[in-house]
Order: C-alpha cells, then structure tokens, then sequence
C-alpha cells in the first residue's frame, strides 16, 4: 500500500462537497503527478479500505462511503441524529409519503411512463412527479414506443446520494408493488394522504374567498 497515494486519495474525498468518482480522482493524480503515474479504480478500492478500517481501529466517527459510484465522507450511524439536529437541510428536502410512494414505483420499474405509474398509484401524479423533477430525484429518459409516446421517467445519481445508495443493484428486494398497492396498511396511509391535500385546497379555497370579500369591502 502506497501510504503517500493512500493520504493523496484521503485528502481529495475529504476537501469534495459531493460524491468524487473514482476517475476524478485518477484525473486529478495524473494532472500533478504525470500520465505515467499507475493508479486505477482497485487502487483507490483498497485505499478507502485501508483508511475506513484505521477510522475503525482509531474509534472515528466517520467513515468513507461508496455512494453513487464515488465516494464520500460522512459520520457513522450512531451519531447521525446529532448531526441530523444540527442540519435544517434534511427537513427542508424531506419527502413526503405520496412522493417516496411514487419514487419507489420509478426505481424499480424504471424506464416507467406516467400512464403506467398512475395505473399503479390509482391517482393522478402530476404534482409528484414535478416535485421530483425540481429535486433531481427522476429525470426524463427519453419517449415510449407505443401509441402518444408518453415520457418515460427513471431515478437520477441524486436519488443514490438521497439514500445513501452506490448504484440501484443496492436497493431492497421488495414484494411485488402492486401487491404492495393492495396492502390494507398501505391503502389506509394512501388515504391519510389524499385526505390531507384535500384539506389543505379547502384552506386554500376559504383563504381565497376570505380575499377576495375583504378586497371587494
């Protein structure tokens, strides 16, 4: 183990704001140190091995993760809720049970179009499926083959950073999605959920009238 290349790698993850590739890294030894300079994703590999089991010997709080086919510094799990107390970040991007229902449809049955997705979800998606957009959670893939050629939608590398992911082979094995649309726990929730929005339009709708009759006073 190269304890000098070990230390370089350990320095360019730690100063990244965001997940660093393996080829950013390789790039950015080769522009200094020379196109000569051996080094390869196995390398960086057991680099990060190599640095995760010292933080581990020396009781660290943190660790390097592999995320979204890079690599990222973050705390270990037992501390999370102190650094979560700290961040409003997590609360301002938190999703809500609609959005996460309609995210889990796309990552496993991506490329998916909206036609299909609401044929799952049994409500219309719109607002989700431009929340998630707007997030960078899904993207746009391209167009379907059949009849109108509908947008197909599928989930994007800030969906791997959101959930700590390092590529889409990492998610859980669930049951089947519909059988899990038909799930009494499930469709209770969904309910929950539709009955909010319904009030929140209502509030909507009242402030407006309530608006509108002080304007016209």
């Amino acid at each position: 183990m190269d304890n000098e290349y070990t230390s370089i790698i350990e320095a360019l993850i730690f100063s990244s704001d965001d997940t660093l590739p393996a080829d950013e890294i390789i790039r950015a030894i080769k522009a200094i140190d020379g196109e000569d300079i051996k080094q390869t994703k196995e390398h960086i590999d057991q680099a990060v091995d190599y640095l995760n089991k010292k933080y581990e010997e020396n009781e660290n709080s943190f660790r390097i993760l592999r995320i979204a086919n890079g690599y990222l510094f973050a705390t270990i799990e037992g501390y999370a809720k102190y650094v979560g107390y700290l961040s409003s970040e997590r609360s301002k991007r938190r999703l809500s049970q609609a959005a996460l229902e309609t995210l889990s449809i796309i990552a496993y049955k991506q490329p998916i179009t909206k036609p299909e997705l609401e044929s799952i979800r049994g409500v219309n998606s719109d607002y989700i499926l431009a929340t998630l957009l707007e997030k960078n959670l899904i993207a746009i893939k391209g167009r379907a083959e059949t009849v109108g050629r509908p947008l197909l939608y599928g989930t994007t590398e800030d969906f791997l950073k959101y959930f700590g992911l390092n590529n889409l082979s990492d998610l859980p094995k669930p049951r089947e999605l519909e059988e899990i649309m038909q799930d009494e726990d499930f469709l209770e929730q969904k309910r929950k959920i539709m009955m909010t929005g319904l009030e929140e339009k209502l509030e909507e709708s009242l402030k407006g009238s309530d608006d509108t009759e002080n304007q016209d006073q």
